[in-house]
């Protein structure tokens, strides 16, 4: 029988959100018909939101702590020598539509050569995130996080093009060259012969660099029949501390992939 496993990496979570996304969880596993053995990685101040959690009696739910502010892809990392037959990378800020696992799993069945899908993402407005991107310069994502609008505006068809917007709609779309964190169903042998994440990143990017690795050895497909709400984003606006991380992120990224300015 296949085993579907979810790992979430937690950092003083909102307690709300949370419960959301686990209530969406619960629905869209219910609907696949499948128990998910859940992986709730600990970060650091989610002790209170983690003890009043209550889960279906039958799920498998392991809470890992003790480990330290490890970053959030060593965090997922502590869950990939449990993954099961595919795994679930989940933000704790996103929702699934009650069809999004029904939908996952049955394109992962009838296309073996996919070892990754990603979804189509929304904001709770309705309007579209596009989080599946073309690999970018430093220009891109200058533009995108710190800009101003007027020069954004100027540069509105590149930043078009980045985001993959010519291509991101209601169509399969096969091999994006980078997805999003926030929501990576992989087949999980794929994702164990890659080791997980690179540890070496601690927060941004770590997602840009596993979806070029994964694409080595396996085909990658945005999925728009998979629906997620995402509340997320937006690392320029989380204050100086953010804006360093993904500095750092980005130079990681590029120093391993190779350097793009313009």
């Amino acid at each position: 029988m296949e085993r579907l496993t979810v790992s979430l990496v937690l950092y003083r979570p909102d307690a709300g959100q949370l419960r959301a996304t686990l209530d969406s969880l619960v629905a869209a596993s219910r609907a696949a018909r499948v128990v998910p053995d859940l992986f709730l990685i600990d970060n650091g101040g989610s002790d209170a939101v983690l003890d009043g959690l209550r889960l279906p009696d039958d799920w498998q739910v392991h809470v890992l702590r003790g480990h330290g502010n490890v970053g959030f892809g060593c965090g997922h990392n502590l869950s990939l020598d449990g993954a099961g037959d595919f795994h679930l990378i989940l933000n704790p800020d996103l929702e699934l539509a009650p069809d999004a696992l029904v939908e996952a799993l049955a394109f992962l069945r009838a296309h073996p050569e996919c070892g990754l899908v990603a979804p189509a993402v929304r904001w709770e407005d309705g309007r579209v995130q596009y989080l599946c991107k073309r690999v970018p310069a430093v220009f891109d994502l200058f533009l995108r996080g710190f800009a101003p609008g007027w020069l954004r505006r100027r540069f509105a068809a590149r930043m078009a093009r980045y985001e993959m917007q010519d291509v991101i709609g209601d169509a399969v779309v096969w091999d994006p060259p980078l997805v999003s964190g926030a929501f990576m169903f992989f087949r999980a042998g794929v994702l164990r012969r890659l080791g997980g994440f690179d540890a070496r990143f601690f927060l941004y990017f770590e997602d840009y660099d596993l979806s070029l690795r994964a694409a080595r050895g396996a085909r990658i497909a945005y999925v728009p029949a998979v629906k997620v709400v995402h509340h997320g984003g937006h690392a320029a606006r989380k204050g100086l501390y953010h804006i360093r991380l993904f500095v750092q992120g980005a130079a990681l990224f590029f120093r391993l992939h190779g350097w793009r300015w313009f």
